[in-house]
């Protein structure tokens, strides 16, 4: 059906950090109108079915400092289905897992010797606790490990994850990036102990509650509606083309992957269309697993081991237990990718084999038939490139063209993309558009920080 009308904001792109602008802005009174390309919202937020119960595509869970998120779970009045607990961290290495969490595991943790374990700590302490990551956009994470951590505890832990994370790119990668996930780490532990927060039901009944008051604050949601043309004249934005409908606004934001931004930027701005095409992502895949018995003891559980399909097991029921999912122990095997790697072009079904017969060597005793059914998802925009001087890339949320804005995923930079980092990117963004955010409480998280200057 063709429409014209008129909105206040009109958001493109229907993942958390559109709906978190949204949000913001209709409880300011503001008219908005959501536009998502794809046949339904929420984007890596999205969920299937198993045992009777929701589960995230792509593993999700909160950390005890992020403030953001946990101040929309209570405004949204679904506080009752948040619980935190703990949980146990661990490092494959040369065919052993180890337990990563507490001191006492690292004293354990005999691929170091007593000199690599004190530097280790002293160097992640420092990570966590002091270091600035402003002054360290120019200085490559690898680099500093071996001057700082050692070669011993490069070899064993930061250069296998961050090949895996970063593949090809893995030496380009700032120090700043790595102080980001640092201080994210840290301040979720209290005495040595990690808590990590989840929905009990899934981010679905997040992303529910979301639509419903956005439904009820009187926001139009339209779905299966790629945006064709960006309505401009004189450098000011009037509106935009999507399906059939045209729309009138003064105040466009798109939060989708700048990816897809040079072709509809380009028409009226050449450089910033030139600007939004510096920004590069990774892809991931995530092998989801339904088990008839668990993997490991531990959550999280990092591969250092370049032979290894995947970087990381996350056994979701090591947090939440079995009993949630009809019985089912649930993992996901994660993989980020570049664009050429063989991993991009390869099948489910090659994802799939590749993947999981490489679980013995993680766990000796596993079986094929310990698997009941297997999920593949695939996404080509899962995490932006974090180059050395990222932030210089990082393009202003506040555009050239009047009434045009950006706010995605590079803006999260240094920090991890996470639900509550996109809501901060979310709250600064509306304070760039001229709506008050101020009342969105603001943590730990150093998402934000970039691309919105006044």
């Amino acid at each position: 059906m063709s429409r014209s009308q008129k909105s206040d904001l009109i958001v493109i792109g229907g993942g958390i950090t559109g709906l978190a602008i949204a949000y913001i802005a209709a409880k300011k009174g503001k008219k908005v109108t959501v536009i998502e390309a794809s046949n339904s919202f929420g984007g890596l937020l999205n969920t299937f079915e198993v045992g009777g119960t929701q589960l995230e595509r792509y593993y999700h869970h909160f950390f005890t400092h992020d403030a953001e998120i946990n101040w929309m779970i209570r405004d949204l009045g679904i506080e009752d289905k948040l619980t935190y607990r703990k949980t146990k961290m661990g490092v494959y290495y040369q065919g052993k897992v180890y337990g990563f969490t507490t001191s006492k595991d690292l004293m354990s943790f005999t691929p170091f010797g007593w000199m690599d374990k004190l530097r280790f700590g002293l160097s992640g302490l420092y990570l966590g606790k002091k270091a600035d990551w402003r002054k360290n956009e120019s200085i490559p994470a690898l680099s500093w490990f071996k001057k700082y951590a050692g070669n011993r505890v490069t070899e064993v832990i930061w250069e296998p994850l961050l090949n895996m994370k970063f593949g090809k790119h893995a030496h380009e990668v700032p120090l700043s990036w790595m102080i980001g996930r640092m201080k994210q780490r840290m301040g979720s532990r209290k005495n040595g102990d990690e808590r990590l927060g989840y929905l009990n039901g899934s981010l679905k009944v997040l992303l529910d509650a979301l639509l419903s008051e956005l439904t009820k604050a009187g926001c139009e949601l339209i779905n299966n509606a790629p945006i064709n043309e960006l309505m401009i004249e004189d450098s000011e934005v009037k509106g935009i083309k999507a399906a059939s409908n045209e729309l009138h606004t003064e105040q466009v934001v798109f939060t989708f992957p700048s990816t897809y931004m040079k072709l509809l930027i380009e028409p009226h701005h050449q450089q910033l269309a030139k600007e939004v095409s510096r920004i590069k992502y990774f892809g991931a895949v995530c092998t989801v697993l339904e088990l008839k018995q668990s993997i490991t003891d531990t959550y999280w559980l990092n591969v250092a081991d370049k032979n290894a399909p995947f970087g990381g097991i996350i056994e979701h029921t090591n947090l939440i237990g079995p009993e949630h999912y009809n019985g089912n122990h649930l993992a996901y095997l994660s993989k980020y990718f570049d664009e050429d790697e063989p991993i991009a072009k390869m099948s489910d079904e090659e994802i799939e084999a590749k993947m999981t017969a490489w679980l013995p060597n993680i766990n000796p005793n596993f079986k094929p038939d310990w698997i009941n059914k297997v999920h593949v998802f695939k996404t080509k925009t899962a995490a932006t490139v974090c180059s050395l001087e990222f932030s210089r890339k990082v393009v202003n949320a506040k555009t050239p063209v009047k009434g045009l804005y950006i706010a995605n995923m590079m803006h999260i930079y240094p920090d991890e993309r996470s639900v509550n980092n996109s809501i901060r990117v979310a709250a600064e963004a509306c304070q760039a558009m001229g709506i008050d955010s101020t009342f969105v409480p603001k943590g730990a998280s150093l998402s934000g920080q970039i691309g919105f200057s006044k």
